[in-house]
């Protein structure tokens, strides 16, 4: 996990900043999702009013250690408006199985859409999905986020059973896997289910994914009435306990509702405050699983009616639409798109601009989360704006400063060193244009060497026409960091950025920090609760975030490979073969002595020691 940066100073800044995001809930159904600086959701609750039940938090004084602690952590707040409170209840649930949240009571039962996929193969796999769709195989989805995924993947194993292992690990199974032990896979892999008794387990496993939940109840039902009086008790006891479990996830998972069986997408567009926001809803089976609110880009101009048009074309277009989408406002083109996505579904897709009934309610909610989107983004916005404004007057910086870049480095005693350039542009944080650098070729733990290698690479691009040249450069670093990126700057030619370098203070904590001007490296301090210096506190730590985040990664991958690499005898080929074979370092880790002697180039000597390096 990204090292958090120290709660300190700047705390009531952070809870203020807080209690103004409540000022801007409503007083509406919901759920609420408190989220750590790292993004990890800390916890997810339920509220029959979220201004109401998330303004307690920050009202009361009187909370448990827990939730204190709790509090002390949350950076942000996310929520979900929803139709009522048994609804709030069904999403909540799903949530926090699906997420397990640090500080929710757990009971266990146990840059795309994401999919759930049932392959092709002879056995075929359950698995989550993103990219490009293979026709060899069923996909059902899209959904909005990818822990609805995950859930359904879950609860069909605990019913179906089916495998969701690669294919590489399957076709090099000796023996039953431990999720064949805890009853959640019938283990094909090693012949221990028929073809055609596995081949019925996916049927039904796609039944239930199309939404024909009941079809499947009256289909096992009837299988095991003929089981029974065949005298075949066995059969009948097993698939009685799928419909127990069938029965037991219908009673979890579905709202309420008339149309218990339908998918369908529900479209708001909404203008307010200068912005456009389309909020995508999905229903699946009849139950909502999830929605995401959409800004476009580039859409001063345009009305909501154009904007969703825009959006159900670029989205619908050349990906599965559902039977149903509610939209508003209605596109101008509704009737050609309608007959577009029909013609690429191979079936009717009806658009429908003027719901009533349920699905009425259903748009009413996407408005209403669009709507509140666009209030959070705005509130954020002003933030931002004069966070920015009070940093520019404070540093007597151009006034047209806009977009501010950052940079890091992270390594652990010089080693995997990791820049990382991260954006601030446009009032917030852009994350789609951060960007990574492996250092290499310089003295392990020279910084200095390392700052000036990423600034040669991004700004000799830059310099040259291929980038955007940013009005001002912050440097987490001294004056040492702060000079390379001086010479770097006048190397390439760049006079436009102001640099900008931002120290610690003599005790590391946030609110001591000190700003050194380039040139003339004269020493800045702002006071702690200064809006410019939260700016910079913010921008520098998403930098230190996300360079050692991919410090990390990389030092990780080079340890695994590593490992095996250290052990005499293995070489590159053998080495290859291991990791082909077992579908990784786990399944290497995870074979017996036999297990490897059957790869090619590996005797019973080489197993052991293999087997030994690996679990010593």
């Amino acid at each position: 996990m990204p090292d958090q940066p120290p709660m300190t100073d700047s705390t009531p800044t952070r809870e203020q900043r807080l209690l103004d995001h409540v000022k801007t809930l409503p007083h509406l159904p919901g759920v609420y999702r408190y989220l750590a600086l790292d993004g990890t959701v800390l916890y997810v609750g339920k509220a029959r009013d979220l201004k109401k039940r998330v303004g307690s938090y920050f009202q009361k004084t009187d909370h448990s250690p827990r939730i204190r602690l709790m509090l002390g952590q949350v950076d942000r707040i996310e929520t979900t408006v929803v139709r009522s409170e048994a609804e709030a209840l069904v999403l909540e649930n799903n949530l926090i199985k699906a997420l397990a949240p640090r500080y929710n009571i757990l009971f266990r039962d146990d840059k795309s859409y994401p999919y759930l996929v049932v392959t092709g193969h002879r056995y075929p796999r359950l698995a989550y999905y993103r990219g490009a769709l293979d026709k060899r195989n069923q996909y059902f989805g899209p959904f909005p986020n990818g822990y609805v995924v995950k859930e359904s993947i879950q609860l069909l194993q605990k019913v179906f059973k089916l495998r969701t292992c690669e294919d590489s690990v399957f076709t090099n199974r000796s023996r039953p896997c431990l999720l064949h032990q805890i009853k959640r896979c019938s283990a094909p892999c090693v012949a221990l289910v028929d073809q055609d008794t596995y081949r019925a387990d996916v049927n039904h496993a796609v039944l239930f994914l199309q939404g024909k939940a009941n079809e499947l109840l009256s289909d096992l039902e009837a299988r095991m009435q003929v089981a029974s009086e065949s005298w075949d008790f066995e059969t009948a006891a097993s698939l009685r306990d799928q419909i127990q479990a069938l029965a037991k996830v219908q009673e979890r998972q579905f709202v309420s509702s008339n149309t218990s069986e339908l998918d369908a997408d529900i479209v708001a567009c909404v203008a307010d405050k200068g912005m456009l926001c389309v909020n995508l809803a999905m229903v699946r089976g009849g139950r909502h699983v999830g929605d995401k609110s959409l800004f476009p880009s580039h859409a001063e101009d345009y009305g909501p009616d154009e904007a969703l048009s825009a959006f159900l074309a670029q989205h619908y277009l050349d990906r599965s639409a559902p039977p149903v989408i509610i939209c508003h406002p209605a596109p101008d083109d509704a009737t050609l798109l309608a007959e577009l996505l029909s013609d690429q579904a191979g079936r009717k897709v009806l658009l429908n601009c003027n719901p009533n009934g349920e699905r009425r309610v259903w748009l009413d909610m996407a408005r209403k989360n669009a709507e509140f989107a666009i209030l959070q983004r705005a509130s954020q916005a002003a933030s931002q704006s004069g966070r920015l404004a009070a940093l520019v007057e404070a540093l007597d910086l151009p006034e047209e400063t806009q977009r501010i870049e950052c940079f890091d480095i992270s390594h652990t005693m010089g080693e995997a060193t990791v820049a990382s350039c991260v954006v601030f542009d446009r009032g917030d944080m852009q994350p789609k244009e951060y960007r990574r650098y492996n250092i290499e070729g310089i003295t392990a733990g020279d910084d200095y060497a390392a700052m000036k290698q990423v600034l040669t690479r991004r700004y000799g691009k830059i310099a040259a026409g291929e980038g955007v040249v940013p009005d001002l450069i912050l440097i987490d670093g001294g004056k040492g960091q702060l000079t390379q990126a001086e010479e770097v700057l006048a190397e390439v030619g760049l006079t436009q950025p102001t640099l900008l370098g931002v120290a610690k203070g003599e005790t590391r904590k946030a609110g001591l920090e000190q700003l050194i001007i380039a040139t003339s490296h004269e020493v800045v301090r702002l006071p702690a609760d200064h809006a410019g210096l939260h700016l910079i506190q913010q921008i520098r730590d998403e930098s230190h975030r996300f360079a050692i985040t991919g410090h990390r990664a990389r030092r990780a991958k080079a340890r695994v490979a590593s490992s095996l690499e250290e052990i005499d005898g293995v070489g590159p080929k053998r080495r290859q073969r291991l990791l082909s074979r077992f579908g990784g370092l786990q399944g290497v880790k995870s074979a017996s002595v036999e297990d490897l002697m059957q790869v090619d180039g590996i005797n019973a000597e080489l197993a052991e020691r293999i087997y030994g390096a690996l679990r010593g």
